[in-house]
């Protein structure tokens, strides 16, 4: 079987649609697969190259490229998971080559697909009326999140208390707003976090953030955070953390998975059904960054500010 992979990856797009990709490209044990990708700025494509994958560089995002290479490499599945990509596009592809396509979406948008994925889990099939052909096989859910190896490794050895319970130890945060930190409030958050007794803070981002040089600037000589750059232990930090601030994106199903409590700050857009998902739920989650709000959603966790500040805000 031969499998083709349409995703993208950069500064502003992010990282977690290659990142997905690769997952579910495991699934896939016997088949020839290739990603066919942009070479955008801040791209992690060396990420598809160090797990054995091929790379087909596109020069832009024309339907016409991707149907040459369909067509040459005897395509029988493509795989599409990008924003850029809409049902007219899978439309046509699908008329000027017959494949099958296997569409990734978050967002219920409009697809003609033969198969249509929301690895979310918030996600629900009912909602895809009318949006898909009706001969479709939707799969939407937790049963078909993807979960990297490290993921599913680290719940088996994991026995976490169902009751949240500050240790004696440093309290341990995990933070990510992504890959690429497209919002570029890291450090905001930061800055918010440091007035807060005991903490310690695993912060993970990639090469792709282009604010990495001001990152490394302001966690230098800050001992209380832990920078990780393109860390292949993101499953062991969160495990090992007490509770997590991330986005309102598919890292919430690997915080999920691990069963850690989290705050969500909604940075983009493509996070919306997730957001709302998880304040239906009672957790606690911001429309956007405030540090005010987010200050007081950290004490909940029962952590003591050192400064007179918090005081202000009672």
């Amino acid at each position: 079987m031969n499998i083709l992979i349409r995703c993208d990856s950069s500064s502003s797009i992010g990282t977690g649609h290659v990142m997905r990709c690769l997952v579910l490209a495991k699934e896939f044990k016997d088949a020839n697969i290739v990603f066919a990708t942009q070479d955008l700025d801040k791209n992690i494509n060396h990420k598809i190259v160090e797990a054995g994958y091929r790379v087909k560089l596109l020069k832009t995002n024309d339907l016409s490229e991707v149907v040459k290479l369909v067509t040459k490499l005897d395509i029988d599945l493509a795989i599409i998971d990008s924003y850029d990509i809409d049902y007219k596009y899978e439309k046509k592809l699908k008329e000027k080559t017959g494949v099958k396509i296997l569409a990734l979406d978050d967002t219920y948008e409009k697809h003609y697909c033969d198969i249509l994925l929301n690895h979310n889990i918030y996600a629900k099939k009912k909602k895809y009326k009318n949006l898909v052909p009706k001969e479709c096989e939707i799969r939407c859910g937790a049963k078909y999140t993807l979960l990297r190896d490290e993921f599913i490794k680290e719940k088996s050895r994991l026995k976490r208390k169902k009751q949240f319970k500050i240790q004696n130890s440093k309290v341990k945060i995990f933070l990510a707003m992504g890959g690429a930190d497209t919002a570029n409030i890291n450090i905001d958050i930061l800055k918010t976090l440091k007035n807060f007794n005991n903490i310690k803070v695993h912060l993970v981002t990639t090469d792709a953030n282009k604010n990495l040089d001001r990152l490394k600037k302001y966690s230098k000589n800050r001992p209380w955070i832990n920078l990780h750059i393109n860390s292949n232990k993101i499953a062991k930090l969160i495990a090992k953390s007490d509770f997590a601030i991330v986005t309102p994106s598919v890292t919430v199903n690997e915080v999920y998975y691990l069963g850690l409590p989290m705050i969500a700050i909604k940075t983009a857009k493509n996070q919306r059904d997730m957001y709302k998902y998880l304040k239906k739920k009672k957790n606690l989650v911001l429309q956007k960054f405030n540090k005010n709000k987010l200050r007081k959603m950290v004490k909940k966790f029962g952590i003591v500010s050192h400064t007179i500040q918090d005081k202000i805000y009672e």
